[in-house]
């Protein structure tokens, strides 16, 4: 305790709180519940995205999109399409554009997880995707999830991990603080890791000892026999994973135009009409319950359920990606070529 006399640092301080407020009190013990419900997790691995730490603002960083990649490279190339595009469309300043293309040229040539453009740090970050389980069944969706209306198939979605600020000594509830410190050893162990990726976990609790956990997201998963499978990316509230369901089952896929010449599609590309009859029926009588959260069709279990991410928190941060973390691919040039003067050069 000598290496940190006094207030200890934010990445090592939990500070649990209590609000004199109805709401808070019912979501706590609706917590509470659950975690005796569904007291072991699964772990799905790893998601990548950005944050970016503005001046003055240390040693907080804030998110700049719903962190839902599976490489880390997915996300500096996303990281590179937003500053390019920062040069050519938020700036007039030669100095600032200069500094956004010199990072954009890094990102183009090296696997880079940090650049500054402009005094801004922008940084890729990683988080562990896990579910809670208890008796055998993954957590649906608590009463007092933040949740929306209607079924809409074409509303747009909100966000609430984007401009999510990532800050470890942020008041939290008591069961969030017990939640965080029972995460805090959390580490890959199981024999289906490979050993560089149970090397790396390990390492993770000495340089980053800190963990928050970021907004909840809901997934549609299908139940099999002895595992789940992942049918929908995340949503922000069950009603919009509730959605995808829906528009999973009753959306075929797209048929392309009738054009001379053109081969027979295969058989798994044509839509049966009879199985999509069938499944605009199991929709309908869906859509008619109140907040549903389980679907049985032609044998098939889909189900709604809660993912929660934790992201581990050092001196200097969030967690970047681990050398275990592995890509398919490199950096490489995404667009056209730009100049301090806001000049693109198409072509060779």
């Amino acid at each position: 305790m000598d290496d940190h006399p006094g207030k200890s640092p934010d990445h090592l301080t939990i500070n649990v709180t209590h609000r004199d407020d109805p709401v808070f009190e019912v979501t706590e013990a609706d917590a509470f519940a659950s975690a005796r419900k569904y007291p072991n997790i699964v772990v799905r691995g790893p998601l990548f995205g950005l944050a970016a730490q503005r001046r003055g603002e240390r040693p907080r960083w804030r998110l700049m999109g719903e962190l839902d990649t599976g490489f880390p490279q997915m996300a500096r190339d996303e990281l590179n399409s937003h500053l390019w595009f920062k040069a050519k469309d938020d700036t007039e300043d030669r100095a600032e554009r200069r500094s956004l293309l010199a990072a954009v040229a890094r990102l183009e040539t090296e696997p880079v997880n940090e650049v500054t453009a402009d005094g801004v740090r922008y940084r890729i970050v990683r988080a562990d995707e896990f579910a809670r389980i208890g008796g055998g069944s993954l957590e649906p969706p608590r009463a007092t999830d933040p949740d929306d209306d209607g079924w809409d198939l074409d509303a747009p979605e909100s966000s609430r991990t984007k401009d999510f600020v990532v800050d470890h000594a942020a008041a939290v509830g008591l069961a969030e603080g017990i939640d965080r410190a029972g995460l805090l050893q959390f580490s890959y162990t199981a024999d289906r890791f490979p050993y560089d990726v149970r090397a790396d976990s390990q390492r993770a609790l000495t340089t980053h000892p800190g963990v928050v956990l970021l907004p909840t997201t809901f997934r549609v998963v299908e139940r099999k026999e002895l595992s789940w499978s992942m049918v929908t990316g995340q949503h922000a509230t069950p009603q919009a994973a509730r959605r995808a369901l829906v528009d999973h089952l009753t959306r075929p896929m797209p048929q392309l135009p009738d054009l001379p010449d053109m081969p027979e599609l295969p058989a798994w590309m044509k839509v049966d009409e009879k199985v999509q009859a069938i499944h605009e029926r199991a929709a309908k009588k869906f859509m008619a319950r109140r907040r549903p959260n389980e679907l049985l069709v032609r044998g098939r279990r889909f189900e709604v359920v809660r993912a929660e991410r934790v992201m581990r928190i050092g001196p200097d941060g969030p967690e970047r990606p681990r050398p275990s973390d592995t890509d398919d691919y490199g950096p490489s040039q995404i667009h056209p070529l730009m100049d301090e003067e806001g000049n693109i050069t198409y072509g060779t």
